[in-house]
């Protein structure tokens, strides 16, 4: 047996063997641990029956990828929260967040997919669309914007006046007021006081937008099922008809404005000096080419629009109110869309000089009617989409359902193809609910995917207010939540429960 070998003294036994003491640190004693709120349990359950225990885990792959590519992958992931500016109009049920309304600052943010502040609300009846732009418009004056709305052709929007303090601007047979299609606007003022090419610069901005009004209003005139074509030299001579009426033929510094009754008495009476310019060798020659024009102007001067867009515009318009209406409700529904495309003309005129810091919602309700007044129609409301970010208005384009952009044309037609490029002149869309059977023409119209069409198709159509809103190609899943007040500013079925 043998005997354990001594390890021999440490130096703190050392020390206290020679009486001597090291000082020493206290010890911290443990905290007592406090009780777990839950039981940790191992990764794999616990090895009992019945409890999930697995004798080897799921092998986990890692992926790397960028927020643009995550959602190929997850395709539920919601896309971000826009930033609360503007007016708050709901809920994003898609983020949890609230929703706000502010084309103008997503333009300006490269972070969101806007380049522009035209806004197009689609929907059918009764899903909440006219509802959504009503509080839009009361939300928005807080934040300085006014509205102007080119063409009421329901009334629908005369209770939001009133409740504005202001008067609808009545157009229709037998009512004093007129809107002249042709007028110069604001491009009128100080005229004398500008510069030679601040004279040519107004001057073809005014012929450019007359031209581009009168091609609609005589494009939308039919031979049986044809839309009468404005040829090169018909719209030469509605130019130099222009040209000697308003005096820029003569070089007069100021020049005066003109009607539609002026240029067709122009033209069915033309002077040598307009038959020379036009380069037809007769008089007799110039009536037998222009007769098919010249019937298409008569039409707009003693048809059902007379009395109404055939003079001196001589409503008086308050820049400062913050609303104004133009009420189309008497005129027929035949009449409608040709009076629709006058309005909008006027309408563009008198915003082509809009001072700084003078923010519009311009809203263009049933726009449909105008998209259905032929190709050249479709042109002209093209035009005033397309001259949005130079004055910073916002257009509002209010229609129903999608066929309302293919049915203005024969399918592959020119006009067809221009109302599909002009959904891409709005690049934020409202789209409210609509039936399962235009499911096809949303996703190919609007490039929505199975989850937007979806949600149009279905989620949109179980509540009024519910939308889904695309800004660019991202995608929200917003409810608009009126106030009491708001919900009886816009109601729309007011006749209907009457009756």
């Amino acid at each position: 047996m043998f005997k354990k070998k001594s390890q021999g003294r440490d130096v703190d036994q050392f020390l206290t063997d020679f009486h001597h003491e090291l000082p020493r640190t206290a010890v911290e004693t443990r905290r007592r641990r406090e009780p777990r709120l839950f039981d940790l349990k191992p990764a794999r359950g616990p090895r009992k029956k019945g409890q999930g225990w697995s004798p080897s885990g799921v092998p986990v792959s890692a992926w790397r990828m960028t927020s643009d590519q995550a959602p190929v992958l997850w395709p539920f992931v919601a896309s971000p929260a826009l930033p609360p500016t503007g007016a708050q109009m709901g809920i994003d049920f898609f983020s949890g967040s609230s929703m706000y309304f502010d084309p103008n600052a997503w333009v300006k943010d490269d972070a969101i997919p806007v380049t522009n502040s035209n806004v197009l609300v689609q929907g059918k009846p009764g899903t909440g669309k006219s509802a959504t732009v009503k509080s839009a418009v009361l939300r928005l004056a807080d934040f300085g914007y006014r509205t102007m709305i080119l063409g009421d052709p329901k009334d629908e929007y005369e209770g939001l006046c009133h409740f504005l303090g202001e008067e609808p601007i009545v157009v229709g047979p037998g009512h004093p007021n007129r809107v002249n299609p042709l007028d110069f606007g604001p491009l009128a003022n100080r005229w004398g006081e500008l510069s030679k090419e601040e004279v040519q610069q107004r001057t073809t901005t005014v012929f450019n937008r007359w031209s581009t009004v009168l091609r609609g209003l005589i494009g939308s005139q039919r031979i049986g099922q044809e839309h009468i074509p404005v040829t090169p030299t018909d719209d030469r001579v509605l130019m130099e008809a222009l040209r000697t009426l308003t005096g820029y033929t003569d070089g007069y510094t100021q020049l005066a404005e003109t009607t539609i009754p002026q240029l067709w008495l122009a033209l069915n009476d033309p002077s040598e000096q307009l038959v020379h310019d036009c380069r037809f060798a007769t008089e007799q020659q110039f009536l037998d080419e222009t007769r098919l024009l010249r019937d298409a102007l008569a039409k707009l001067v003693k048809g059902e629009l007379a009395g109404m867009f055939d003079d001196h515009t001589n409503i008086k318009i308050n820049w400062n109110a913050p609303i104004t209406s133009l009420s189309l409700s008497r005129i027929s529904d035949e009449a409608m869309g040709i009076a629709l495309t006058c309005v909008n003309s006027w309408g563009r005129g008198m915003r082509e000089l809009a001072e700084p810091g003078d923010m519009r919602l311009v809203i263009r309700d049933e726009v449909w009617r105008q998209m259905r007044q032929g190709p050249e129609a479709v042109k002209s409301f093209d035009a005033d989409l397309r001259l949005s970010r130079k004055d910073g208005d916002i257009q509002i384009a209010v229609a129903h359902k999608p066929s309302d952009w293919l049915s203005v044309g024969d399918a592959g037609s020119q006009a067809v193809q221009i109302a599909k490029d002009m959904l891409h002149l709005a690049d934020t869309k409202i789209l409210c609910g609509q039936d399962a059977e235009v499911a096809g023409q949303l996703n190919e119209l609007l490039d929505l995917g199975p989850i937007g069409t979806g949600l149009v198709t279905g989620w949109c159509r179980q509540d009024r207010g519910r939308a889904v809103w695309m800004l660019g190609d991202r995608l929200y899943k917003v409810k608009t939540i009126l106030t009491p007040l708001e919900r009886e500013l816009t109601y729309t079925n007011a006749a209907l429960e009457a009756a």
